[in-house]
Protein backbone atom coordinates (compact mmCIF):
# COMPACT_ATOMS: atom_id res chain seq x y z
CA UNK A 1 0.00 0.00 0.00
CA UNK A 2 1.36 3.78 -0.60
CA UNK A 3 1.82 5.66 1.69
CA UNK A 4 -1.24 8.23 1.60
CA UNK A 5 -3.37 5.79 0.31
CA UNK A 6 -5.67 5.93 3.36
CA UNK A 7 -5.30 9.49 3.44
CA UNK A 8 -6.53 10.37 0.25
CA UNK A 9 -9.60 7.66 0.14
CA UNK A 10 -10.54 9.42 3.53
CA UNK A 11 -10.29 13.23 1.72
CA UNK A 12 -12.40 11.73 -1.03
CA UNK A 13 -15.17 10.56 1.63
CA UNK A 14 -15.15 13.72 3.37
CA UNK A 15 -15.52 15.59 0.01
CA UNK A 16 -18.41 13.28 -1.19
CA UNK A 17 -20.13 13.46 2.44
CA UNK A 18 -19.85 17.47 1.87
CA UNK A 19 -21.29 17.27 -1.09
CA UNK A 20 -24.46 15.40 0.06
CA UNK A 21 -24.80 17.81 2.77
CA UNK A 22 -24.91 20.33 0.93
CA UNK A 23 -27.32 19.19 -1.56
CA UNK A 24 -29.21 17.63 1.45
CA UNK A 25 -29.53 21.33 2.99
CA UNK A 26 -31.10 22.80 -0.38
CA UNK A 27 -33.55 20.00 -0.37
CA UNK A 28 -34.81 20.81 3.37
CA UNK A 29 -34.96 24.65 2.92
CA UNK A 30 -37.34 24.11 -0.25
CA UNK A 31 -38.89 21.73 1.33
CA UNK A 32 -42.65 22.54 2.88
CA UNK A 33 -44.28 21.30 6.11
CA UNK A 34 -47.60 21.54 6.62
CA UNK A 35 -49.42 22.00 10.57
CA UNK A 36 -52.50 22.73 11.68
CA UNK A 37 -54.42 22.77 15.11
CA UNK A 38 -58.20 23.16 16.10
CA UNK A 39 -58.60 20.20 13.52
CA UNK A 40 -57.86 22.38 10.99
CA UNK A 41 -59.25 25.78 11.98
CA UNK A 42 -55.84 26.75 11.75
CA UNK A 43 -53.45 25.54 8.98
CA UNK A 44 -49.67 26.71 8.26
CA UNK A 45 -46.57 26.15 5.86
CA UNK A 46 -43.48 26.24 6.96
CA UNK A 47 -40.48 25.66 4.95
CA UNK A 48 -36.92 24.06 6.14
CA UNK A 49 -35.35 27.42 6.51
CA UNK A 50 -38.16 27.78 9.37
CA UNK A 51 -39.81 30.34 7.58
CA UNK A 52 -43.58 30.40 7.64
CA UNK A 53 -44.84 30.80 4.19
CA UNK A 54 -48.88 31.49 4.65
CA UNK A 55 -50.76 31.25 7.84
CA UNK A 56 -54.83 29.82 6.81
CA UNK A 57 -57.55 30.91 9.69
CA UNK A 58 -60.97 29.54 9.07
CA UNK A 59 -63.14 32.42 9.97
CA UNK A 60 -65.19 30.52 12.26
CA UNK A 61 -62.67 30.21 14.58
CA UNK A 62 -62.54 33.98 14.73
CA UNK A 63 -64.59 34.91 17.82
CA UNK A 64 -63.64 38.91 19.18
CA UNK A 65 -64.99 37.74 22.42
CA UNK A 66 -61.84 34.91 22.55
CA UNK A 67 -58.92 35.83 20.91
CA UNK A 68 -56.87 34.37 23.06
CA UNK A 69 -58.17 31.05 21.65
CA UNK A 70 -57.26 32.46 18.19
CA UNK A 71 -53.75 32.79 19.36
CA UNK A 72 -53.40 29.40 21.02
CA UNK A 73 -54.57 27.31 18.12
CA UNK A 74 -51.48 29.75 15.84
CA UNK A 75 -49.10 28.94 18.36
CA UNK A 76 -49.63 25.31 18.46
CA UNK A 77 -49.82 25.00 14.94
CA UNK A 78 -46.55 26.86 14.55
CA UNK A 79 -45.37 25.03 17.11
CA UNK A 80 -46.24 21.66 15.24
CA UNK A 81 -44.54 23.14 12.21
CA UNK A 82 -41.05 24.02 13.48
CA UNK A 83 -41.18 20.24 15.02
CA UNK A 84 -41.71 18.89 12.16
CA UNK A 85 -38.91 20.82 10.41
CA UNK A 86 -36.69 20.32 13.34
CA UNK A 87 -37.05 16.66 13.04
CA UNK A 88 -37.03 16.04 9.61
CA UNK A 89 -33.46 18.12 9.59
CA UNK A 90 -32.42 16.27 12.11
CA UNK A 91 -33.33 12.86 10.28
CA UNK A 92 -31.57 14.37 7.13
CA UNK A 93 -28.02 14.96 8.63
CA UNK A 94 -28.46 11.78 10.60
CA UNK A 95 -28.06 9.73 7.45
CA UNK A 96 -25.96 11.23 5.59
CA UNK A 97 -23.31 11.66 8.47
CA UNK A 98 -23.93 7.92 9.74
CA UNK A 99 -25.36 9.22 13.05
CA UNK A 100 -21.74 11.50 13.76
CA UNK A 101 -22.79 14.32 15.48
CA UNK A 102 -20.64 17.32 14.01
CA UNK A 103 -20.89 20.75 15.70
CA UNK A 104 -22.80 23.15 13.20
CA UNK A 105 -24.96 21.05 11.83
CA UNK A 106 -28.54 20.96 13.07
Amino acid sequence: MKPGGNMKQLMQKAQKMQKDLMKAQEEMENKIFNSASGGGMVKVEINGKFEVKSIKIDPEVIDPDDVEMLEDLILAALKDGFEQVTKNNETSMSDITGGMKIPGLF
